[in-house]
């Protein structure tokens, strides 16, 4: 797997001239072609580890039809010639919709389960009788947020050390796990000097700020310089407005970085909300973590969620063109 750093671009707004903040935005999108964002920085130490494991065989891993890590998942087994197995959340239907047509183009074996079963993908016995069925598998969890996705994530906030000087980093929050890397690399390389602003992307989610802490080892649970701001997930996990799409759409055009609805999209709504509101000093300096998930716009393009002619980036113009080749 890559191991360049992601570059880091200075963005220019109105709306940052006239709060008097600067704001840059960690290019982790870039990071790899296909593995881009917080799922290859999940996904290196998970896999490296099970490369060394001889009674490993395989991987396993939990996600729906439109999964950013199932994709990534896929082709970093694909690329490390690591058997892969995928338990989808929904019907057999969906095996050649954009995302899962190139998992398993890649090599991935796709399990459909139902909601109720799928519900069950944290728990104990459940993860017991897949272990039970698949042996020699070693099982990832939903997103790739596991203790060895956190070294992975951590590497960010020592290339930032090295790239950029800053008051705040923000970033979109899922499962934990990016945020539970980035506290980690912050105790790692920094003094508390800033904070880290984690915007939830799905409704209900007060339980992730007991999901992050869950997966901080032990030197930085006392870390303290972090929050979960929960009131910004725009309706709920994958939910958004035109309006909001309107908003991301101008933002893109104005900065020159795309950013999708799902993830990092919010962050950026969050950012101007909380600009508005003047939660933020004049003169503060903030990095928007990008953490990829640009794949996720070939589905919603696919499912008329979102109009091809405002989202298709180069990248997916491309792959959506090769996807109706595969089937």
């Amino acid at each position: 797997m890559m191991t360049n750093f992601s570059t880091v671009k200075l963005l220019h707004h109105p709306l940052f001239e006239r709060c008097q903040v600067q704001v840059s935005v960690k290019r982790d999108d870039d990071i790899h072609p296909i593995i881009s964002g917080n799922k290859w920085r999940k996904l290196k130490f998970n896999l490296a580890y099970l490369k060394q494991k001889t009674n490993i065989k395989g991987a396993l891993s939990f996600g729906g039809s439109y999964s950013n890590h199932i994709h990534a998942f896929a082709f970093a087994c694909y690329q490390q010639g690591i058997p892969c197995i995928g338990i989808i959340r929904g019907e057999a239907a969906y095996a050649n919709n954009f995302t899962l047509t190139w998992a398993r183009h890649w090599g991935m074996v796709l399990l459909f389960v139902d909601r109720k079963t799928y519900r069950r993908r944290h728990n104990a016995d459940y993860l017991a009788e897949l272990q039970n069925k698949f042996p020699h598998y070693f099982i990832i969890p939903e997103g790739g947020s596991n203790a060895l996705a956190i070294p992975g994530v951590a590497e960010i906030m020592s290339e930032l050390k090295q790239q950029i000087s800053f008051d705040t980093l923000m970033t979109p929050v899922g499962s934990g796990g990016t945020l539970a890397g980035l506290i980690t690399g912050d105790k790692e390389n920094y003094t508390l000097d800033h904070k880290l602003l984690g915007i939830a992307v799905l409704k209900g989610a007060e339980y992730l700020i007991e999901e992050v802490k869950s997966l901080l080892p032990e030197k930085a649970r006392k870390h303290n310089n972090w929050q979960v701001l929960t009131d910004y997930h725009r309706g709920g996990y994958a939910k958004f407005s035109k309006e909001d799409c309107q908003r991301i759409l101008e933002f893109n055009q104005l900065t020159g970085v795309d950013f999708e609805p799902v993830y990092s999209g919010k962050m950026v709504l969050a950012l101007l909300d909380l600009l508005a509101q003047g939660y933020f000093k004049a003169g503060e300096r903030i990095v928007l973590l990008h953490t990829g998930g640009m794949q996720g716009l070939g589905g919603m393009i696919e499912r008329g969620i979102l109009d091809g002619k405002d989202w298709l980036v180069p990248a997916i113009e491309k792959n959506i063109k090769k996807h109706r080749t595969l089937n």
